[in-house]
């Protein structure tokens, strides 16, 4: 079977921010997990512990999205600074009715930020909060003269302002957020973009409505139309459960699952490509030259919770299945770069499809890491198109950028290998180099006593001989070819 890659013509620019990351409090995902605090045995910078971010650092994460998520929506912000010891303390009722001491808030967060070398998204309270309180977080993240909250900064040790590129209004407010039919929240939108300082007119903050769950496209629908012109993206929740007979009270486990749930688990992470479509169909009745993005700010797997953890704490296990459909999803968002600027898969650490997992000192990196890994090469690329048709059950992305060629491939047959010859508009001169993430089994997992079961491995089933490309994908597994 031969595809052509028309590599000749421009394409469309993956933007980096779809490689973005989101961290709530919730569970470990901040503390224990980024966050340890100065005082801690476990190395750490500024409270914030050394292996974690150096590994987040290898896979350069352009932006980080914070405080939530459903915590955004309790979450006053003057709670979480100045002096720590004099911080309020209260329950997060959102996810385990654990006390929360806001020792992780602004300042933390921003000085995380630092460290990783990312952009800032903060979504702003609107549930519980006002106009005001999100007006002067603004004002007290951004003002770089003289004012009551910039005089504030400058009293809790931060001199300068800080960048702020995204700016949500509102999360989830169909549902936790407010329960808000999307009429009232297109109003209570208005109003509060109309207050958001813009200190920076050069370059003003970017402004995110709280969009769709899932297909609700009456929400883009009313959204859209009441709303296009005061906003730059809105937003869109889609989490990849099984859906089994029974997923209203198990959404399955994360290991130990049965063939079924491996293609349910597929089937319903393509459908990210039906939800994107759509959507994008209604945003382009009001937004024809496409200035308003779609920002997928909340997606990746949910299963069941690991055994004996706590319920609100979303930990789960990551293993080979989620690297298959992480790179089903990424490849389909770079096939609507056009409309998808920015995603944030669910969530960092501990939590969800996490990069990384840890246990008191000890840290490993998930498959899931791996592929974000892998997929580094396609940040700010120029998407690639073909012409062909591909096996079945394979997903495809390629993408060029400085001179280089990259085609990725995940082969999610579970016995069957796949082959695909490529042939191309412009022909390579050889193969720079070439990887593969795979596992003896579908549920093959990286654990504290065996951190390496699924890592990223060099490939050594892609030859290029007369101008063609010849790939051999094993069954489960995802691979990636850079040619120049």
């Amino acid at each position: 079977m031969s595809v052509k890659i028309l590599n000749s013509r421009k394409g469309q620019k993956i933007s980096k921010y779809i490689y973005g990351q989101f961290s709530e409090h919730l569970g470990r995902g901040i503390y224990e997990g980024l966050y340890v605090g100065e005082n801690s045995d476990i190395p750490n910078e500024n409270g914030l512990r050394k292996d974690v971010v150096n590994a987040l650092k290898k896979i350069h994460v352009p932006v980080l999205r914070w405080p939530g998520g459903l915590f955004a929506d309790t979450y006053h912000w003057q709670d979480g600074i100045g002096p720590k010891e004099g911080r309020k303390k209260i329950v997060n009722t959102n996810w385990g009715d654990v006390t929360e001491d806001n020792s992780f808030g602004t300042h933390e967060y921003f000085e995380l930020l630092r460290q990783l070398g990312a952009e800032a998204y903060i979504n702003a309270n609107i549930g519980s909060g006002t106009v005001q309180e999100m007006a002067e977080w603004v004002e007290y993240m951004t003002m770089p003269g003289k004012s009551p909250m910039a005089n504030l900064r400058q009293k809790n040790g931060r001199k300068d302002p800080w960048k702020l590129k995204f700016f949500g209004i509102g999360n989830e407010t169909w549902g936790g957020g407010g329960n808000m039919r999307p009429e009232y929240y297109s109003d209570i939108y208005r109003q509060y973009q109309t207050f958001l300082p813009q200190y920076n007119k050069d370059k003003p903050i970017y402004r995110v409505a709280c969009g769709p769950s899932e297909d609700d496209y009456n929400w883009t629908e009313v959204l859209m139309k009441n709303a296009a012109q005061y906003l730059d993206g809105i937003s869109l929740h889609y989490y990849t459960l099984p859906k089994g007979e029974d997923w209203i009270s198990s959404k399955g486990p994360a290991t130990g699952f049965t063939d079924k749930y491996w293609y349910k688990t597929m089937d319903r992470a393509k459908f990210m490509d039906r939800l994107l479509t759509k959507h994008s169909e209604i945003m382009d009745k009001y937004d024809p030259n496409k200035k308003v993005n779609l920002i997928v700010d909340e997606w990746g797997t949910w299963y069941d919770v690991e055994k004996g953890t706590n319920p609100g704490f979303l930990y789960q296990q990551n293993t080979l299945r989620d690297v298959l459909t992480g790179a089903i999803t990424l490849n389909i968002f770079h096939k609507h770069a056009d409309r998808v600027y920015m995603a944030n898969i669910a969530q960092m650490v501990n939590v969800l499809q996490a990069m990384i997992l840890t246990d008191g000192s000890k840290m490993l990196k998930t498959p899931t890491y791996y592929l974000f890994d892998m997929y580094q090469k396609h940040m700010d690329a120029e998407s690639i198109l073909e012409d062909g048709e591909l096996p079945d059950r394979i997903t495809y992305t390629a993408s060029k950028k400085d001179g280089k060629l990259t085609i990725s491939l995940g082969n999610y047959d579970l016995n069957q290998d796949k082959t695909v010859d490529f042939e191309f508009e412009e022909n390579p001169k050889s193969i720079e180099n070439a990887e593969i993430i795979t596992g003896s089994t579908m549920d093959a997992h990286n654990t504290f006593d065996n951190p390496n079961e699924v890592t990223l491995k060099e490939f050594n089933g892609a030859t290029l001989i007369d101008d063609k490309l010849h790939i051999a994908i094993p069954a489960k597994s995802v691979i990636s070819v850079t040619l120049r």
